[in-house]
């Protein structure tokens, strides 16, 4: 008869090599994610800038028409979360470049993340923004923070504890 403490031990097994698939899991969808929003960024560019284009290039109404029209048809950002998409980060780029919401992340490792202090944790940013650290809150800023660090704004040495990526200023400038 197999004993308790070898049948627990047969079950953390199991567990922990099914969170490590899911991890893995995770790890490749995140990366597939990381490429469909950079190949829609683009996308989004691509049609502004041909926007710009049609509007300074003295075609008149008919410019006007066409610009109108891939406004109709193409789905647009939801107006309650202008500046969703985070910019890839770049010397020069501000924090404006961002929604509200990320440049609250920046600002607290910015204020919080003295070089003594180390990295923080989502529950830290939580607790420092005044929020319930329960998971649901907690697992969004992580999301939120994760997507900095896939745009080169954060770094994540240890898994789960951010901090600024080393030429990301504060926020007056981007560099």
């Amino acid at each position: 008869m197999p004993s308790v403490s070898g049948l627990l031990e047969e079950r953390e097994l199991a567990a922990r090599r099914r969170v490590e698939e899911l991890r893995e899991e995770a790890d490749r969808v995140q990366a597939e994610l990381v490429v469909a929003e950079q190949d829609w960024n683009e996308w989004v560019i691509a049609r502004s800038r041909v926007g710009e284009v049609l509007a300074l290039g003295g075609a008149g109404d008919a410019a006007q028409d066409s610009t109108e029209g891939l406004r109709e048809t193409d789905p647009q950002p939801a107006p309650a979360k202008p500046k969703s998409v985070v910019p890839m980060w770049r010397a020069g780029l501000a924090w404006s470049a961002l929604s509200v919401d990320y440049q609250r992340i920046l600002r607290i490792l910015f204020d919080q993340g003295d070089p003594g202090q180390g990295p923080l944790t989502c529950q830290e940013m939580a607790a420092a923004f005044g929020i319930d650290p329960v998971p649901a809150k907690v697992e969004t800023l992580r999301s939120k923070a994760k997507r900095l660090v896939a745009r080169g704004w954060l770094a994540e040495s240890v898994p789960g504890q951010f901090t600024l990526m080393p030429g990301v200023a504060g926020p007056g400038g981007g560099s």
